[in-house]
């Protein structure tokens, strides 16, 4: 082989190997990085639909029905409303027509109920007209807002954050989302929930005191609204205690019922 040859044979090869090495590197920064571990999505099944709803943040109004908030000591004027959140994996899916199996927590003594409207977005944005809220609502399913009201009412006694009365593993009960376009949108109805087939909270949709469309422009306020928020909208007044083997049943108007066991 001669001198040109062995160049050109040198040279082609370099020009292979500097090719593999940037089409590696093209691929790798395609790719991107990848996490250490995978993380489950958190998704809510929609009914009639084979697609899931997924969640990106829950968040939850406090006090929002009047007589609510008398029996927590509260002023049921027309206040600013608060908000607070649950962590997404809270989720707890129930599906209809089962007595779905619900873990009694840790720490708390004292297990409250709160049946509530839970309105599911499909978009969002920053400081929504009230008027334009309800295009963003995707749907809306029934939903317990459960809390160790002992842990909340210790760390508010405290002034401390309550979030661990809030917060925590199966605290956000939910049913399938019912899209908007087979229900129409919720601002009356009567809601309701029994223990053991006993009522314990009976109201209305339209004694809220902030409706879900007031809700929607209050948290863009805050937080820039994103397609997946979940918003429970309140619960009535008589939240109380549940214990081990209690059944709550959940009714809405005009969605299916959901039921619970405390396990």
């Amino acid at each position: 082989m001669d001198t040109v040859d062995r160049r050109t044979l040198l040279t082609t090869g370099a020009l292979a190997l500097a090719g593999t090495t940037a089409a590696s590197r093209s691929a790798d920064a395609q790719s991107g990085p990848k996490p250490v571990f995978d993380v489950p999505a958190v998704t809510i099944p929609i009914a009639g639909e084979k697609e899931v709803f997924p969640v990106r943040r829950i968040y939850c109004i406090g006090r929002n029905y009047a007589a609510h908030a008398i029996e927590r000591g509260s002023d049921p004027t027309r206040e600013p409303p608060f908000f607070f959140q649950k962590p997404t994996d809270a989720i707890q899916f129930v599906a209809p027509g089962a007595v779905a199996d619900h873990p009694y927590p840790s720490l708390t003594k004292n297990y409250h109920h709160e049946v509530e409207l839970v309105a599911a977005l499909k978009s969002g944005g920053t400081n929504i007209a009230p008027e334009k809220a309800l295009e963003h609502v995707y749907g809306y399913a029934l939903g317990l807002d459960m809390t160790r009201r002992d842990l909340q009412n210790g760390m508010a006694a405290e002034k401390k954050p309550w979030e661990i009365g809030k917060s925590f593993d199966h605290a956000a009960v939910i049913g399938p989302i019912h899209p908007v376009s087979k229900t129409g949108h919720f601002t009356k109805g009567a809601i309701s929930l029994a223990i053991n087939g006993a009522v314990r909270q009976s109201s209305d949709l339209d004694k809220m005191i902030w409706s879900v469309a007031e809700q929607i422009a209050k948290l863009s306020e805050a937080f820039e609204l994103k397609a997946g928020d979940i918003i429970y909208s309140g619960t009535p007044e008589n939240v109380g205690p549940v214990v081990k083997g209690d059944v709550l049943l959940c009714k809405l108007d005009g969605l299916p019922d959901m039921s619970i066991k405390i396990a």
